[in-house]
């Protein structure tokens, strides 16, 4: 029997009714599980399947093909930093070492403390701002090894309840791809990305 919380239905419920084919709704019922659990524990996965009328094998297998969907325990933070060509280039790598040195938590690990994960990941979509990082997958571009560091220091102290990429860019950014244009007032609140209909947004103060 389902575990989720009343809030959690009633978005599962709206999904399912967006998609003509209930099963077409996996892929956010996914977030919405790992918005609940903390991450895709196997009973959330069971959920999923039974909401939309397919395999728990099948599920799996979406969420085993995804690396956004997270299996095990994830902290509170993670700090994502992408190694792949342009970031690579510009001294992304340097930025993971940086990031591992700081935090203690080497690449696809957790702190003791359930606080930060940390993962070097493929391209985010920052080219022409590498290279780039995302923390809870809010982005930040121009980024430096020293600025890292300073990030990783943030985040241990602020312990800041909601992401925001916009303040993170501010404090610890450099150069951007792009004009981000209009000031994004919220953030994610876990370590999964943040959807209004997820219920996994908010603004600092209100988390």
């Amino acid at each position: 029997m389902s575990q989720w919380s009343e809030a959690t239905e009633e978005r599962a419920r709206a999904i399912i009714s967006r998609y003509p084919q209930k099963r077409s709704a996996v892929m956010p019922l996914l977030y919405l599980a790992m918005a609940e659990d903390g991450y895709l524990t196997n009973e959330g996965m069971e959920e999923v399947a039974r909401r939309v009328g397919i395999t728990p094998a099948q599920v799996h297998a979406v969420a085993s093909f995804y690396t956004m969907y997270k299996r095990e325990p994830t902290g509170r933070h993670l700090i994502s930093c992408c190694t792949s060509i342009s970031c690579m280039l510009l001294g992304g790598d340097d930025i993971l070492h940086a990031v591992e040195d700081e935090s203690g938590v080497p690449h696809g690990e957790t702190d003791s403390q359930g606080f930060l994960s940390v993962e070097h990941v493929e391209c985010i979509g920052a080219c022409g701002g590498a290279p780039a990082v995302q923390v809870n997958y809010e982005l930040i571009e121009g980024v430096t090894p020293e600025r890292a560091r300073d990030l990783v220091r943030w985040l241990k102290g602020a312990r800041p309840e909601v992401i925001n990429g916009d303040e993170m860019q501010e404090l610890f950014g450099g150069v951007k791809s792009f004009d981000w244009a209009i000031k994004e007032e919220e953030g994610a609140l876990g370590p999964y990305p943040a959807f209004q209909s997820l219920g996994t947004v908010g603004r600092e103060g209100d988390a």
